[in-house]
């Protein structure tokens, strides 16, 4: 059997792309850690270009607060890699870019970095649908790359989750 005849299995982003377009939904992301990698991989999956309008680099602190409202008291408190700063990025994005789903990713890619607090591999992944939102907090493996990749995958899976 020809491997051109085999049905060609969809992506999570092509899926999740799909389930947006679906429900009339669009997307942004807000990333740190992964710089620009999610919103590159759902930007991979044809049709994205109806759901998803803009995204946000924010690496530093000052980008944070500037570009998707994350309090400075937020970030003096509990630090750039917390679940209260993942879900003001989260969140301030979803209103800044008057979007129904927003995804944020802030953590500690590595090799350096880590404390014994906050150790590498550190990734707090926010999704907000509709003004409801989940945090999920992860310890990835790897290097800096396979942290971001891991990083990506669990965020596309957790905004299908949650607007399924």
């Amino acid at each position: 059997m020809c491997q051109e005849n085999l049905p060609k299995t969809k992506t999570i982003e092509e899926i999740l792309v799909a389930r947006l377009k679906e429900k009339n939904f669009t997307i942004t992301t807000v990333e740190s850690c992964t710089g620009g990698l999610l919103a590159g991989k759902i930007v991979n999956a044809k049709g994205a270009s109806d759901v998803f309008q803009e995204g946000y680099i924010t690496y530093s602190n000052e980008a944070k607060e500037r570009l998707v409202h994350v309090s400075s008291q937020t970030l003096e408190k509990y630090g750039a890699v917390s679940r209260d700063t993942a879900r003001e990025m989260a969140e301030g994005a979803a209103k800044v870019a008057g979007a129904e789903v927003a995804l944020s990713t802030t953590g500690i890619a590595g090799p350096g970095g880590g404390t014994s607090e906050k150790p590498v591999g550190l990734v707090y992944i926010a999704c907000t649908v509709l003004g409801k939102t989940e945090i999920l907090k992860n310890v990835f493996t790897g290097s800096r790359q396979e942290v971001r990749e891991k990083s990506v995958a669990k965020a596309l899976e957790l905004a299908l989750k949650m607007i399924q």
